[in-house]
């Protein structure tokens, strides 16, 4: 017999208790310069503005985000495709055997874990909206839209703010993966103990509340491309970094 996930409605299933999320204290104005002068040069880097890498519409991003998780873009984009390919409409991904999906996005990280999240996370979708598309999430004020993807569970923060920014809903939304958590650590504009999660808010909270989806678009990309491309994981180029002057990390390896 064919595996389906259970997409009864919401009222049958248990809920899951959520943190309260609390305002991230405020910046310092030492903070802030020190972020905005990092955009600024690495922005000369890598040349601003970056053109979007996605215009899939919000649904079709939430499914891309979640696959990206923990997986290189390479796999994570072969997997979207071959998904896609096997299920022209998500509905009949929703209500597929799970096997089938899980065959499908082979390639990534979890696949045994990411195929019945995706399918449960679009059935949550389709509960509570009554449709399956986030179309509507482009009539909500972003903080709003983020709130209402963030209540269904395995949405986290990084999902939510991908979704808006990303997608073509074009949101301003700040999104934060490991290469830009990484390079902010070592710059001191987070904590060494801030996770990835928590980062989210504290980033954007240092750069103007103004910004449009292109400058916070902007801002993660050129995080993104440093922490990719000279801020490594293991043996970061400090010698050719354009921020070291401004980063206690990379002066400390020089000590």
């Amino acid at each position: 017999m064919p595996q389906h996930v259970d997409h009864a409605s919401s009222a049958s299933r248990p809920v899951r208790a959520r943190p309260v999320r609390r305002p991230a204290p405020p910046p310092s104005d030492d903070l802030r310069a020190k972020a905005l002068e990092v955009h600024r040069r690495l922005g000369a880097v890598f040349g601003l503005p970056i053109p979007y890498f996605h215009s899939l519409d919000p649904l079709s991003e939430l499914v891309s985000s979640l696959l990206s998780h923990r997986t290189r873009n390479a796999e994570s984009g072969r997997a979207f495709k071959a998904l896609r390919a096997r299920f022209p409409d998500w509905s009949d991904m929703v209500e597929a055997d799970t096997a089938e999906v899980e065959a499908a996005i082979h390639g990534v990280t979890w696949p045994e874990a990411k195929a019945p999240r995706i399918q449960q996370v679009l059935g949550d979708v389709r509960d509570r909206h009554g449709d399956l598309s986030l179309d509507f999430l482009a009539d909500m004020d972003p903080e709003d839209a983020r709130a209402w993807l963030a209540a269904i569970p395995g949405v986290g923060p990084k999902t939510s703010a991908a979704v808006l920014s990303f997608s073509t809903l074009r949101m301003p939304a700040l999104p934060v993966d490991s290469h830009h958590h990484r390079v902010a650590q070592r710059l001191g504009l987070i904590g060494p103990k801030v996770d990835v999660g928590p980062s989210h808010d504290l980033l954007r909270a240092q750069l103007p509340p103004d910004w449009s989806a292109q400058d916070l678009y902007d801002d993660h990309e050129v995080l993104m491309l440093h922490g990719q491309k000279t801020c490594h994981f293991r043996g970061p180029a400090c010698g050719r970094c354009a921020l070291l002057d401004l980063c206690p990390t990379g002066q400390a390896r020089g000590a």
